[in-house]
């Protein structure tokens, strides 16, 4: 059952990345959707930190990828300037998806493949006026 919620600001969406983090494995891959400016990184952001993360998180767009110490590994991945994984970019999504690390994948929409059977959650953002962002948390 999908789960919506409300935030006013940067630190209560993160807030609520940070819920979803605790519930979260090795393993795991939660895919962030959402129009550009709907907070997608200010959400995997709060749930880096919630894991451990203690290094600034930003998104790695021109990177394709970063991954993260804490107290479990954290791959973030932005896949926003990719029309279709070619090979290359293929196993470089695949080796951040490992079972060591939680991942955390910005624009997923051209990667499914990649981590097919390993989502643990699907969360859109959107704008609601202002600071304030609609987040639906789905669990498969």
């Amino acid at each position: 059952m999908p789960t919506s919620s409300e935030s006013a600001c940067a630190a209560e969406t993160e807030a609520l990345a940070a819920d979803l983090a605790a519930t979260l494995r090795p393993g795991d891959v939660v895919l962030v959707a959402g129009e550009l400016g709907a907070g997608k990184t200010t959400f995997v952001r709060g749930a880096a930190r919630a894991l451990g993360v203690v290094d600034p998180v930003t998104s790695p767009t021109f990177t394709l990828a970063q991954r993260y110490a804490g107290a479990v590994p954290v791959a973030h991945l932005d896949l926003y300037r990719l029309v279709d994984l070619d090979e290359e970019d293929r196993a470089s999504v695949e080796a951040e998806l490992a079972p060591d690390a939680i991942a955390f994948v910005e624009w997923p929409a051209v990667g499914a493949p990649a981590w097919e059977g390993r989502v643990t959650a699907r969360v859109t953002l959107e704008h609601g006026g202002g600071d304030r962002r609609r987040v639906r948390v789905e669990r498969p």
